[in-house]
């Protein structure tokens, strides 16, 4: 902008009105046009995780070929259990139900009450009070008996109910529900199942700052032949789209001095015949607009360098040397 600010008062209303309309475009002057692109296997729509040099979230992919994953089915709130059927009343009106005293402690019950009117009592041949304090006795003893039985009979049932709904601290009672950090909680994790880490050499490294000057040199000079050696066919595509755009628009983005000041690794993993490599770059470079006509700088400053700061994934064959890394992805930082 200090460059159009400074050359407007010496050009034609014309000339100024043109180079306004190219605005929009010159704005995107960057290797792949300032978009993130590309794919990153299993991983193409996970954030990969921050670094040092890369410390906000990359921005997510605008242009992939990557399958978008199908959408997590919320989880169902669990169907309210029944309660238990309650035991019924006793038709007498007793504390207990019909399971105990209605059977062996009601018909006991019942035998001594009759016997005491008919005269032949449980403790039939004793009358008057004797008669009357013996049954009640007989009544007492089958009351805390059939309440120690009641008790213990409801006690195993109310342990087996618990135990049948999962009740208790058996192994597995509880399903796994957390979520992730780096990976993006479990469904990420069971998207990226397939996968296992990588390690690297510094030869890797070294192949990543060969490719990061190459691909900016091949783009800048439109050599489409050799992008495909240094990027992969999604990504030469990519690369077509934007100097066709620049072409249009009658200017070329013109990049050079490319160096690299600082990188670390995101993250390096295998992933059936192929194997990712997502490294956090910060590079200085000269990146112009140049006139296709007349060879004049239209946007930038060709004697300072700017900086920019991007994440790259390298993508190789399963088992090839450093020499194989393609370049398979850019994604913007913040």
């Amino acid at each position: 902008m200090s460059t159009w600010t400074s050359n407007a008062k010496s050009l034609p209303a014309l000339a100024l009105a043109a180079l306004i309309a190219f605005a929009p475009a010159l704005a995107e002057a960057k290797m792949g046009g300032g978009a993130s692109s590309g794919s990153r296997g299993s991983r193409s729509f996970t954030a990969p995780p921050a670094t040092t040099t890369a410390p906000r979230p990359a921005a997510p992919m605008e242009r992939s070929v990557a399958p978008q994953p199908a959408p997590q089915p919320q989880a169902q709130p669990a169907a309210p259990q029944r309660p238990a059927a309650a035991p019924a009343a006793n038709p007498a009106g007793g504390a207990f139900g019909r399971g105990l005293l209605g059977g062996l402690a009601g018909g006991l019950l019942g035998a001594g009450l009759f016997g005491l009117l008919s005269g032949n009592g449980l403790m039939g041949g004793l009358g008057g009070l004797a008669s009357i304090i013996g049954l009640l006795v007989q009544i007492a003893i089958i009351v805390v008996l059939a309440r120690v039985a009641f008790q213990w009979f409801a006690g195993r049932r109310f342990a087996g109910a618990m135990g049948g709904a999962g009740g208790g601290s058996r192994p597995g009672a509880f399903a796994f529900t957390g979520g992730g950090t780096g990976l993006g909680g479990g469904a990420a994790a069971a998207r990226h199942a397939a996968s296992e880490p990588l390690s690297l050499r510094p030869e890797d490294f070294s192949s990543f700052e060969r490719v990061l000057s190459d691909a900016q040199s091949a783009y800048s000079q439109e050599d489409i032949g050799r992008l495909h050696d240094l990027a992969t066919p999604e990504m030469v595509s990519y690369f077509s789209d934007d100097i066709r755009a620049n072409a249009r628009e009658g200017v070329i983005n013109r990049i050079s001095e490319v160096k690299l000041l600082q990188g670390d690794l995101s993250e390096a993993w295998r992933e059936g015949q192929d194997e990712y490599a997502t490294v956090a770059m910060r590079f200085a470079l000269i990146d112009l607009f140049i006139d296709r006509a007349t060879g004049k700088i239209v946007s930038g400053d060709a004697s300072q360098p700017t900086q920019s700061t991007e994440v790259w994934t390298f993508r190789r064959p399963a088992g090839e040397g450093p020499e194989a890394w393609k370049l398979s992805a850019i994604q913007q930082t913040a």
